[in-house]
């Protein structure tokens, strides 16, 4: 594979909004470490990265935004869709002055953002019209049909990529790669290729793949398999080999950080207090709430942390039971009081409140709201976005009032998509009234 050439391409967001809350695409990065291990020569074109707007104190910030024509679908929604990202102009003169590489990988996200995907991938083509194109990542895995029909890529691969990229290049180029990594053992993966993303601003560090819970509105489980960890001590060296090369921001892209954290959060933690280093932490997905012990909660701001989210996503102890069982009311109080102990504010402590679940009415989610601000914490909702193969997708398919399994742009969180007599889009703009305003 040496002196191949591959271009990793992050699409732009086609969506009512968008913003960069640490999210860099890590699973490409990683494909493009790897590459470069086994000889490859790789260029990022990263539509997300370029030309932010005044990017906040810890590096997240607005994406640049542009309003578009709606898709058929959309058009009644009374909001302005728009792209995310650099111009189009901007992408089209980085095409232009490339050198033709040998295959094209493309990203994918959520799965109604697609549109922005398939932009992508058609300028892609039509700048290198014999290089083959390669569609992976999320919405690729959970809609992968619809890709393949739809996408304009030449291959679309599914679930983790790197051992089926190089299935795939091997084949096309005819020469097997130097180095095929065991993806049991993830201290084996170089670090993602952060050093090919301009104006660097912060890290995304992933300590994990998969998840040992199967909540049925999430799809962890079915974009990696199995709960596979690094050792803390390989963690703290890649924060680290960063550090030194002036990154002082980092955000953990885990859906499982905390899980038994007497096995890796506190010796991660303990290790992270033991060395000098001018840097802030962020988590903004969900944490695992039983696990926030008193000395968690204290190691945590010893070490650094600055940004703490916890994923409650009701308070109904039916729904909690029904989901996923992954927390009680009494454990996340507990683990508010042990945070505030600590010395976190309830600025410091968002906590995402599913709203929009199948058969969810106004007054599960306003409870829950109330009863996040009463524990000392700031709530936040995350609207419900159906998930092909998540526990609740079929469900989600009979109580919507759209097509959401033939069409994923139904699929979008900011429509609303299971809205229904009990939650209407009027009463989710009075949740959201109601989260703002003070206790």
């Amino acid at each position: 594979m040496r002196g191949r050439r591959v271009l990793l391409v992050n699409p732009w967001i086609y969506d009512f909004a968008a913003y960069d809350l640490w999210a860099k695409p890590l699973g490409l990065l990683y494909l493009g470490s790897l590459l470069r291990r086994n000889g490859c020569e790789v260029e990022l074109l990263d539509c997300l990265a370029e030309e932010q707007p005044r990017p906040k104190p810890g590096g997240h910030g607005k994406f640049r935004r542009e309003i578009i024509e709606k898709p058929d679908a959309l058009k009644d929604v009374p909001r302005h869709y728009a792209r995310y990202g650099m111009r189009v102009e901007a992408f089209q003169a980085r095409l232009s002055r490339m050198e033709r590489p040998d295959v094209v990988l493309v990203t994918s996200l959520m799965t109604y953002w697609y549109p922005g995907v398939f932009e992508a991938i058609r300028r892609s083509k039509s700048a290198f019209p014999d290089s083959p194109v390669v569609l992976g990542g999320i919405y690729a895995t959970l809609c992968h049909a619809h890709a393949r029909s739809f996408s304009g890529a030449d291959y679309v691969i599914a679930g983790e990529g790197e051992i089926e990229v190089l299935k795939l290049l091997s084949g096309l180029w005819g020469v097997a790669p130097e180095f095929v990594p065991d993806m049991t053992d993830l201290d084996a993966l170089d670090y993602p290729c952060f050093d090919l993303v301009q104006a660097l601003r912060y890290v995304c560090i992933q300590t994990s793949r998969g998840c040992p819970l199967q909540c049925t509105y999430c799809a962890a489980h079915l974009l990696s398999h199995g709960l596979r960890r690094r050792s803390p001590k390989k963690v703290v060296e890649e924060l680290a080999f960063w550090n030194r090369r002036g990154v002082q921001d980092f955000a953990f892209s885990d859906d499982a950080l905390l899980f038994e954290p007497e096995g890796f959060a506190l010796p991660l933690l303990r290790d992270l207090m033991r060395r000098d280093h001018a840097v802030h932490f962020h988590c903004p997905n969900g944490l695992h709430v039983r696990s926030i012990s008193q000395e968690v909660a204290r190691s945590m701001k010893a070490a650094g942390f600055v940004t703490i989210r916890l994923g409650l996503e009701t308070t109904w102890p039916e729904r909690q039971a029904a989901t996923g069982a992954k927390v009680t009311n009494a454990e996340f109080r507990e683990a508010v009081e042990n945070l505030g102990r600590a010395g976190y504010t309830a600025e410091d402590i968002g906590v995402y409140l599913l709203c929009g679940l199948p058969h969810q009415g106004a007054d599960e989610v306003r409870s829950a709201i109330d009863l996040v601000k009463a524990c000392g914490a700031t709530p936040i909702l995350a609207e419900y976005s159906p998930i092909p193969g998540t526990g609740l997708w079929e469900e989600a398919v009979k109580s919507s009032p759209f097509p959401i399994s033939a069409e994923p742009l139904y699929q979008n969180n900011s429509i609303l998509p299971c809205r229904w007599e009990g939650l209407t889009y009027e009463m989710y703009q009075d949740l959201r009234r109601r989260m703002k305003s003070n206790p």
